[in-house]
């Protein structure tokens, strides 16, 4: 059963993540992982010429990329992320839009050679309607990634979550969480040719890795 998510009050709690989130000193960087320097680069993407990050967030990875020569487009459902990823890095030619990202994608008819998400849209969209409308914004041979925490064992579908811990106003939103091989069969049903997803361990063990998952388009 579809969860309620509620577009203003999530509006709200990305929002407040983003004026703690940016840094004065933090420089592009591209990490798919929780642990600095841990875990693959930007490689996976392939050679894109046009990305689209769902959930951009900071926008570090996407000036990462523009810096490199890049045609680098992202988009956040907090206004005030925009605003900050565009004063911050606009410089670097990357470019930041707002608005909700199953909007974003399903009226704006870019394609791109790679579409991606660090701990980002996807782990906060529905996949049921997110994975078709990525699936649309592709080139052919265009790839899919997104990075975010596994499920927890049991856990599966969307979880509520409380923004800053269980005291002070209620700031929550939804995120989704299966198991690899229930992500694979997600994607290859919303059209995706290929799909691989794995649990990258943590640099140290016993601590939380990554689930990563890669999709190719036809």
């Amino acid at each position: 059963m579809p969860v309620p998510h509620d577009l203003a009050a999530e509006t709200e709690l990305w929002d407040a993540y983003a004026e703690s989130a940016f840094k004065d000193d933090a420089e592009p960087v591209f990490n798919w992982t929780q642990y600095t320097g841990h875990g693959p680069g930007p490689e996976i993407l392939g050679a894109p010429s046009t990305v689209l990050e769902t959930g951009c967030g900071t926008g570090r990875a996407l000036a990462y990329l523009a810096t490199r020569g890049v045609e680098a487009h992202g988009v956040d459902l907090s206004p005030v992320v925009v605003k900050k990823a565009t004063e911050r890095w606009a410089e670097t030619g990357a470019t930041f839009h707002h608005g909700d990202v199953l909007e974003y994608l399903a009226v704006h008819d870019g394609t791109y050679d790679a579409v991606y998400s660090v701990f980002g849209a996807a782990w906060f969209a529905d996949p049921s309607r997110l994975f078709p409308l990525v699936r649309a914004r592709l080139k052919p041979g265009g790839v899919f990634v997104f990075s975010q925490p596994p499920a927890i064992p049991g856990a599966y579908g969307p979880q509520g979550m409380y923004k800053g811990g269980f005291a002070g106003k209620a700031m929550f939103t939804y995120r989704y969480s299966y198991r690899p091989a229930v992500w694979e069969r997600l994607l290859t049903r919303a059209g995706f040719t290929t799909a691989s997803a794995r649990v990258l361990d943590a640099p140290k063990e016993g601590h939380i890795g990554t689930l990563i998952v890669h999709a190719q388009a036809p």
